[in-house]
């Protein structure tokens, strides 16, 4: 469907929502960026989002980042060089890597905290407080509805 001034740009909440999220993420990864961490603003930047507290299997990183085998390799090999993360032997399986932050790692979560709350701060001195918390709950209301599909 095209908007109302006729241009192709479609005009439906899908539309908004990936503009919104590609604009955050953007604003995230610029911001992280400027704090030192360049690596955020590669590919290999998205496997933090999946690395828990305790580590994580090399092959379960796989699954979940959606990446292929190859590309998670190079990519923990890098982000390895540059000490942001280690792998050592699962303790439950010797044959199995777990991969696990290092300091330098843990630093970038840090850091990564403190964006996620400057970008949300900016947003509610924009929007009001009260029509960010009335957005997020409704973004989390669709994701519940997207989720029982």
């Amino acid at each position: 469907m095209m908007n109302n001034s006729g241009d192709q740009n479609p005009d439906h909440i899908g539309w908004n929502l990936w503009q919104a999220a590609a604009a955050w993420k953007t604003r995230f990864t610029r911001e992280m960026v400027a704090k030192g961490h360049d690596w955020y603003g590669e590919a290999r930047g998205a496997l933090l989002q999946h690395l828990p507290s305790d580590g994580i299997r090399q092959n379960a990183l796989t699954r979940l980042s959606g990446m292929t085998k190859q590309a998670i390799q190079q990519h923990l090999d890098e982000l390895e060089k540059d000490g942001i993360v280690t792998r050592e032997n699962d303790p439950d399986d010797k044959r199995k890597k777990r991969v696990l932050l290092t300091e330098d790692g843990w630093q970038a979560v840090r850091d990564a905290a403190e964006v996620k709350f400057q970008i949300e701060n900016f947003y509610a001195d924009a929007l009001g407080r009260d029509a960010l918390n009335n957005l997020r709950t409704s973004l989390k209301i669709i994701i519940d509805l997207e989720s029982q599909r």
